[in-house]
């Protein structure tokens, strides 16, 4: 069974069609990069997963159990965490009042010091500058954050939108540096990006989603040697 499947997913938003019998697969243990164009569908197919959106048709299945009418908070139970395009970060509190904000359910409070020396130990910059406000962050610091308090709730699943988003080449080569020691500790990843080379250097599976339909996918050492990928997104 797939940590999580898709099954040809259909979303309209009014009249509009925007995704188009998505089928997807994510085993666990595994980075799987979604990858296109801005306006392709990514972010709708993420809030449609999380929540945000309801799907036209089709299914979401997260462990074998539908997803489909959960409302966004419940997913936190089941262990999926989510960051969003601008890490919805909390910029006047610091960053441990950050952290501690992503162990707020009930059930995951407890845990919360246990958590955060999890987060210290893959962020080490964190530690050291815990009592320091969000806002005074650098971009990439502040990526870092933002996936530290999706770790303090001890997922099992991480959906990641636009890590490297407005962030210099050399700050998005340390997001997917950072995504990529995810997986190594274990974590199951689905990392949407328009940063189609770097993100499969780390991924082991990728989709190509253009105009709402899944166009190409596979292996990523398989993707970096295909012709249209290198053409339409490589500028090669």
């Amino acid at each position: 069974m797939a940590m999580l499947e898709i099954r040809d997913l259909n979303c309209h938003y009014g009249n509009v069609q925007v995704l188009w019998n998505v089928n997807l697969h994510i085993e666990q243990g595994e980075l799987v990069a979604l990858l296109g164009a801005n306006g392709a569908g990514k972010t709708t197919l993420l809030n449609t997963i999380t929540g945000s959106v309801r799907p036209t048709s089709g299914e979401i299945l997260f462990q074998g159990e539908s997803l489909v009418g959960m409302h966004p908070e419940e997913l936190l139970g089941r262990g999926i965490s989510y960051l969003p395009e601008n890490g919805g970060l909390f910029p006047d509190m610091s960053i441990q009042e950050n952290l501690e904000l992503g162990a707020y359910p009930k059930s995951m409070w407890g845990g919360r010091r246990d958590a955060m020396e999890t987060v210290f130990a893959l962020f080490p910059k964190l530690k050291e500058r815990r009592r320091q406000l969000a806002r005074t962050l650098s971009g990439g610091e502040r990526q870092m954050l933002a996936m530290g308090r999706g770790i303090m709730s001890r997922p099992i699943l991480c959906l990641y939108d636009e890590l490297s988003y407005g962030l210099s080449p050399l700050m998005a080569k340390e997001a997917m540096t950072m995504v990529r020691s995810l997986r190594d500790r274990g974590m199951t990843v689905l990392l949407v990006e328009q940063n189609v080379k770097q993100s499969m250097e780390i991924a082991d599976r990728a989709y190509v989603l253009e105009n709402g339909r899944i166009a190409m996918e596979g292996p990523c050492r398989e993707l970096l040697e295909n012709d249209y990928i290198k053409r339409a997104y490589m500028g090669m």
